[in-house]
């Protein structure tokens, strides 16, 4: 299958703009990672709420307070992973995070009982599994941003920008590895995707990063390509996940925030599965 290059030169062009962003985010202090990840967290959930409303219609008439609830309880985790290193007038962030949470834990439910819609176990396992795929997700990302000194080149800035970093070279190496010689689907959930451009993204991915490993000597070969491997295909399944949830609502984008490339959850769908699975090896390996 041929390269189709207005797609392509739309999603590279998208991709740049992305990594400029995210670089800028995780690289400039500790406060521009934290304030990039809120703005994601937030499309996460707006985009992740809709979708659900249309999988199952009966969550579509829950009062729009609760669902911001849950934004406002999934970004106490975010507050919380900041790990005492944000202060605001010498306010910890993370004791306000974990505050906010309690909080949350005993007014929701209390709110909810009061209300005269009947909240099905679909609507509490949604909400659940959001706190967990979103906001512990990108929580882990602030933790591993927060978790190490902030002397210059310290693996708190390192150990993000690998996740990141693979993700965006094995998505843009998978597209055109299996545009040129793909022909075996990968799956029945994502058709376009095929075990070629699967595997050649796989590779290349870690082939870069590991070159850019050995050029910076800021992470050992070992531990990048472990990383690169670990955030490859973990992120593959979390694409595949999204496409599985997009396939059940009769949406083709998630969104339209960004050109090419649909909506927060379709740039990021990767990233979420990503970081638990990149976090658990740093803290065991590193």
């Amino acid at each position: 299958m041929a390269i189709h290059w207005p797609t392509f030169i739309t999603r590279a062009i998208t991709a740049i703009v992305f990594v400029i962003v995210m670089a800028a985010g995780l690289f400039w202090s500790r406060w521009s990672f934290f304030l990039l990840f809120s703005v994601i967290h937030f499309g996460c959930w707006i985009e992740y709420q809709r979708i659900i409303s249309k999988i199952n219609s009966t969550e579509s008439q829950i009062n729009p307070f609760h669902n911001y609830a849950l934004m406002i309880a999934g970004w106490c985790l975010l507050l919380f992973f900041t790990n005492g290193q944000l202060q605001l007038k010498g306010i910890d962030l993370s004791k306000v995070g974990l505050w906010l949470g309690i909080l949350s834990v005993v007014i929701l439910p209390i709110a909810l009982s009061f209300s005269k819609l009947k909240l099905s176990l679909n609507f509490i396992g949604y909400s659940l599994f959001g706190l967990v795929y979103i906001s512990l997700s990108l929580g882990l990302m602030i933790y591993l941003r927060s978790h190490w000194s902030e002397a210059e080149y310290s693996l708190s800035m390192v150990i993000p920008a690998v996740i990141i970093f693979s993700l965006w070279i094995n998505d843009t190496m998978a597209y055109i590895v299996g545009s040129l010689v793909g022909k075996t689907p990968l799956s029945p959930i994502s058709p376009k995707k095929t075990w070629e451009g699967t595997i050649g993204g796989l590779a290349l991915s870690i082939l870069i990063m590991c070159t850019l490993a050995h050029i910076t000597g800021r992470l050992s070969l070992v531990h990048t390509a472990m990383l690169t491997f670990i955030a490859a295909v973990s992120g593959t399944f979390g694409d595949m996940f999204q496409s599985k949830l997009k396939r059940m609502a009769g949406v083709k984008d998630s969104g339209k925030f960004m050109p090419g490339h649909g909506g927060f959850l379709d740039r990021f769908d990767s990233l979420l599965f990503a970081a638990i699975a990149c976090t658990v090896y740093a803290f065991l390996v590193l």
